[in-house]
């Protein structure tokens, strides 16, 4: 029976760079013992870390987020060992790291400021930037494209609605678990992400990118939320106010809600699977709604079907739910 690798030092970590194992006496033979993998080139890591990010036992585009991202940061990671100086982390990589929910295809996306040489390796999509067009932060001890310019350098892939989505999520304000909001929290200003929008020439996508800062709105919390909203304007529905906390007549918070028409008493609320599948969510649910209606607002509930569905009729519930309620059917 052949004998298992000899340990490795607890300092190491579970990922780590060849150079610094070596550096501590351990052997290149040792390194390349079948306990091991080599994500990237002159980088180790333990082989059970590498399934680490599927131990979510929840389903939804909820958990598949934040699967992906966890594999993303444990890449970015490993690779920060090896990261030539003064490169980042940008493009996709740099939006899932920030933790925007959009598709990340596998390689690491890392960018240098030009004239620099862009890194080229197994798993890497090197990328040389213009200097007028980054700002680099440090985020989880990782340097990263600044969420502004990374939404900013999105604008050659994505389309004007998903710059729209990416946007709302880089500008929304967060809440804390008693509904107070942290605007120091927000990934990015709308004054940083007109800025970026702004910011001199670059590779096409320019007017996707200025159609798309038209429609940012601070307040959506999903991106379904985002695609609600454009729909209905696109439906000529009247704009509506977004994250809003909805009081009694004395001035009790009886609940926030994402989709409100105030002057019509109309609150829409975009529910996720999550809404179903926890049953302190639901219970927090029936209890909101039902204080709602006490105070004389009406709840239009939508689910993805109704938004993303092959027929959806989200905007057309709303619209008849709107009339119902005293709109003229002229949007506001």
């Amino acid at each position: 029976m052949p004998r298992p690798p000899c340990p490795l030092p607890d300092d190491l970590g579970r990922q780590f760079s060849a150079a610094r194992a070596v550096g501590q006496g351990i052997t290149r033979r040792r390194l390349r013992a079948k306990d091991l993998s080599s994500p990237f080139y002159g980088v180790r890591r333990y082989v059970d870390t590498e399934s680490g990010e599927g131990d979510d036992t929840e389903y939804g585009p909820l958990s598949i987020d934040r699967q992906q991202r966890a594999r993303v940061l444990r890449d970015a990671h490993a690779y920060a060992e090896v990261m030539p100086a003064g490169s980042f982390f940008c493009g996709r990589t740099a939006a899932v790291l920030h933790g925007a929910a959009i598709d990340h295809p596998g390689d690491l996306e890392v960018g240098v400021v030009s004239p620099g040489r862009a890194p080229r390796a197994r798993g890497i999509r090197g990328r040389r930037i213009a200097e007028h067009l980054v700002s680099v932060r440090t985020h989880e001890g990782l340097r990263l494209a600044s969420p502004a310019s990374t939404w900013a350098m999105l604008c050659t892939e994505l389309s004007v609605r998903e710059l729209v989505a990416l946007g709302d999520a880089m500008a929304r304000i967060p809440r804390d678990d008693f509904g107070r909001q942290h605007p120091e929290l927000a990934l990015a200003t709308l004054t940083q992400l007109h800025a970026a929008a702004d910011a001199g020439p670059r590779p096409p996508g320019t007017g996707r990118l200025r159609a798309a800062i038209q429609k940012v709105r601070v307040g959506s919390s999903s991106p379904l939320e985002t695609e609600y909203r454009l729909d209905a304007a696109t439906g000529g529905l009247p704009e509506p106010e977004l994250d809003v906390e909805i009081r009694s007549s004395n001035g009790r918070l009886l609940g926030i809600s994402e989709v409100v028409y105030r002057e019509f008493r109309l609150i829409v609320e975009i529910e996720g699977d999550h809404h179903r599948t926890s049953r302190s969510q639901w219970n927090r649910d029936i209890e909101k709604y039902q204080a709602y209606a006490e105070a004389g607002w009406e709840v239009v509930r939508l689910t993805s079907t109704h938004i993303r569905g092959s027929r959806p009729t989200g905007i057309s519930i709303v619209r008849k739910a709107l009339l119902r309620r005293g709109w003229d059917g002229a949007p506001k």
